[in-house]
């Protein structure tokens, strides 16, 4: 698929995912191991940035040539689960800035709706890394995406970063905006009536924060 970039599936990432499926894991447990998938996904939405050559000066007089990025980066989280990725972007990248979106569903229409958005002045000069656990029927993160828009935001600037997908989620999110870069760590069967990702690891920000 055209701009989505799954975590190679390897033995420790299938393990890691296996733990924090698992219903019977506790709490301390499942933060610690999807924080290090979190900073997997991280570490992959940093190789997707453009670099330019660098030549850099090393010890005894020797040249090395190097990379160094273009352009600055923030990340954007939507309150609350995706809060949980900041950490995450923060090992990473010293001093980075992040800004928040809340967005929750209107009881009466069943739709998302914007309620808070608090991003940095010159996101429009950024690439920013939109963080949210569960990309499921992608409803809250294309609303998040046309806020970012709305600031000047160049669609091909964001990478929504997850820990699992849908498949529909994915396809409604591609066909909405096609250069938008997903990058996940898993995509899962389907979702079942109630919209929940199967098979999943159930409700991300009550596990995470223990509510």
């Amino acid at each position: 698929m055209p701009n989505v970039t799954v975590l190679p599936q390897t033995n420790q990432l299938i393990g890691l995912y296996s733990i924090i499926r698992d219903q019977n894991t506790k709490r301390g447990d499942f933060v610690f191991y999807s924080d290090r998938i979190i900073r997997l996904l991280v570490e992959e939405g940093l190789n997707q940035l453009p670099v330019e050559k660098s030549v850099i000066s090393c010890h005894g007089g020797h040249e090395y040539v190097g990379a160094k990025f273009l352009g600055k980066i923030c990340g954007v989280s939507i309150v609350r689960a995706g809060e949980s990725m900041e950490m995450g972007l923060r090992d990473c990248c010293r001093s980075v800035r992040i800004g928040k979106i809340l967005i929750q569903r209107d009881e009466e229409t069943a739709l998302p709706k914007l309620f808070y958005e608090k991003l940095p002045e010159d996101i429009s000069e950024r690439y920013v890394f939109l963080l949210d656990p569960m990309l499921a029927t992608g409803g809250s993160a294309m609303m998040a995406v046309e806020v970012l828009l709305k600031r000047g935001v160049k669609s091909n600037r964001i990478f929504f970063l997850n820990l699992l997908a849908a498949p529909e989620g994915i396809k409604a999110f591609q066909e909405k905006y096609p250069d938008v870069n997903i990058i996940t760590g898993g995509i899962d069967e389907k979702l079942d009536e109630d919209k929940y990702i199967v098979p999943g690891l159930g409700d991300f920000g009550d596990r995470y924060y223990g509510i």
